[in-house]
């Protein structure tokens, strides 16, 4: 690990994460006792807390990330309370529920997204970024892989000029396969928010007693369904999960209206919860 990560803040070392559903850790309901210590989901947000606090016993750490929020909203709300508490660490993913609207266009929210990066480390501190995840396996959501590529391209941009370190969703091949996502689709597996936050530390240099790599048959294996089991698990799904989205933006509202950060603060985080 490198011992710069936290540096050179003279601070006890800390840990703000920003974003939307996938930051706020739906749809991972393991250990809700664990680092967060609300009522709620998890997520690998909370499970990379808990592996720095490993190597960082005095690690405080916040959550602010609210499901269903655009980029411009993480931007206006989340940027600035995260700025204000001067973390060492600071992680930020948007831009996903913008994808997903039709006219989303990936230039525009790219410069939205760099400036949000400059005004966290005008703090001094790090910057964790994330790709989006390769939609190739899914049925409607594949047909948005070429707007999810190109706004991938100026996330690594961004994190390649402004020295962030990125986390890239896109080459974790496991995230392509269905078995490794949440019944609406959306939102990752609890054991999938485990692999990510896996992922994270190996990217920020943390050490971790496990491997978050899926062997690629037991990837395949997961879930293969027979043509006919598969459009009936689509159409189930149509009903179940798009049907009510569709309502809901038909309507102007979010599934995070009303809702506010699960961690808003900065927390100690006694004692560290293995992930």
């Amino acid at each position: 690990m490198s011992d710069n990560l936290f540096q050179p803040s003279p601070a006890a070392p800390s840990f703000v994460a920003i974003g939307d559903s996938f930051t706020e850790g739906l749809n991972d309901t393991g250990d809700l006792a664990g680092p967060a210590g609300s009522a709620g989901y998890r997520g690998w947000a909370d499970r990379l807390a808990a592996l720095l606090a490993a190597e960082y016993p005095d690690l405080r750490y916040a959550n602010l990330a609210v499901r269903g929020r655009l980029l411009r909203e993480i931007v206006a709300d989340q940027v600035p309370a995260a700025a204000a508490m001067s973390p060492g660490l600071v992680s930020i993913a948007g831009g996903g529920n913008d994808i997903l609207r039709p006219g989303a266009d990936p230039d525009t929210l790219a410069e939205l997204f760099d400036a949000a990066v400059a005004r966290l480390q005008a703090t001094g501190g790090r910057v964790l970024l994330f790709t989006g995840f390769d939609p190739v396996g899914f049925p409607v959501l594949r047909l948005l892989r070429g707007r999810i590529a190109a706004y991938n391209m100026h996330l690594r941009a961004i994190a390649d000029a402004r020295d962030c370190y990125l986390v890239d969703l896109w080459s974790m091949r496991f995230l392509r396969d269905p078995g490794s996502w949440s019944p609406d689709r959306i939102h990752l597996s609890a054991e999938s928010h485990r692999r990510v936050a896996l992922r994270a530390a190996e990217v920020l240099g943390v050490p971790v007693a496990e491997d978050w790599r899926v062997p690629e048959a037991a990837v395949s294996e997961v879930s293969r369904p027979v043509w006919l089991t598969a459009r009936r698990e689509d159409a189930r799904w149509a009903k179940e999960y798009l049907a009510p989205w569709i309502n809901r933006r038909l309507r102007g509202i979010s599934s995070g209206d009303g809702l506010s950060a699960k961690r808003p603060v900065l927390e100690a985080m006694t004692p560290p919860v293995a992930t």
